[in-house]
């Protein structure tokens, strides 16, 4: 793969930064996932709001206009020759420091920006199959304490989270926020279905999702009714459906939550007909990009 750094596409065995850069000594960064398909960035205008916004909060110079950046990712697409199953990885940092403590004072210069592609081939069987989750004792803070609206490098809350749920068999943690309410999952957001209603957390806890509001506005589109609400695991467990949200696999079915299994089969009724609702947004998105 070819990584783009700071204005350059390198061979990944040659895609190196500092060890005093920002990122790798203290977490200090933003970031963005991109799914690519059909060769094109899905949704990269909410993308690109959420990083600009998240950069802007913690007084992130990005170094790039949006153009620049948005013609950084269409480099680093054509060189690798991505067309579908394929994500991107864009990372900002605060750059190099001159020594590695946390006063962003001592960052020496400009951002370090880095666009790592993957591949990440869509598994059919596990979709089917559905996912099985954990709710882990790992909590979602509030916004005093780290807040998640920003999604940053640092993400070990998230990793002792994922890291709980591995032990447990699971593919994905549950986490709750400081009241005992659901706030979303590790790396995607969490909905359920409960007398043709669906449901997501408040919102407090968990970043801005963009797959995650896209399926709220499909909802809101289709009359689908749709709430944003505090619940508790009692809810989940006798909810009807659940499925995951995320920019990579879009809408997933949620098999079982500690050990509560869903009616077969999966996916349930409306998890299925967003599915279809979803991809036909997709679709339509990266057509527009294609014109």
């Amino acid at each position: 793969m070819k990584i783009w750094i700071n204005g350059r596409l390198v061979d990944e065995d040659q895609a190196t930064v500092s060890v005093f850069d920002s990122g790798f000594v203290l977490g200090d960064g933003v970031w963005e996932g991109l799914r690519v398909a059909s060769g094109q960035p899905a949704f990269l205008e909410p993308h690109l709001d959420r990083l600009y916004a998240t950069a802007k909060a913690i007084m992130l110079d990005v170094g790039l206009s949006r153009d620049q950046l948005s013609q950084a990712i269409e480099q680093t697409i054509a060189a690798n020759q991505l067309i579908d199953d394929a994500h991107l990885r864009v990372m900002v940092t605060r750059g190099v420091r001159r020594q590695p403590y946390q006063d962003p004072r001592l960052a020496l210069g400009s951002a370090t920006v880095v666009i790592v592609p993957a591949l990440s081939p869509h598994d059919p069987a596990a979709a089917e199959r559905g996912l099985d989750l954990f709710t882990v004792h790992v909590r979602r803070g509030p916004p005093d304490v780290q807040d998640q609206k920003i999604n940053s490098h640092s993400k070990f809350n998230c990793i002792m989270a994922c890291i709980q749920a591995n032990q447990a068999g699971a593919d994905e943690a549950l986490m709750l926020d400081p009241h005992g309410f659901v706030a979303t999952c590790n790396s995607t957001h969490f909905f359920i279905v409960r007398s043709g209603q669906v449901w997501t957390s408040a919102g407090g806890y968990c970043l801005g999702g963009i797959t995650r509001a896209n399926v709220l506005d499909l909802c809101r589109q289709h009359g689908i009714v749709a709430h944003e609400k505090d619940f508790s695991l009692t809810d989940v467990y006798g909810a009807d459906e659940c499925f995951v949200t995320g920019t990579l696999g879009g809408i997933t079915p949620v098999r079982q939550v500690d050990g509560r299994h869903f009616p077969d089969p999966v996916p349930g009724p409306l998890t299925e007909k967003l599915q279809g609702l979803y991809a036909a947004l997709l679709q339509a998105d990266v057509a527009r990009r294609q014109q």
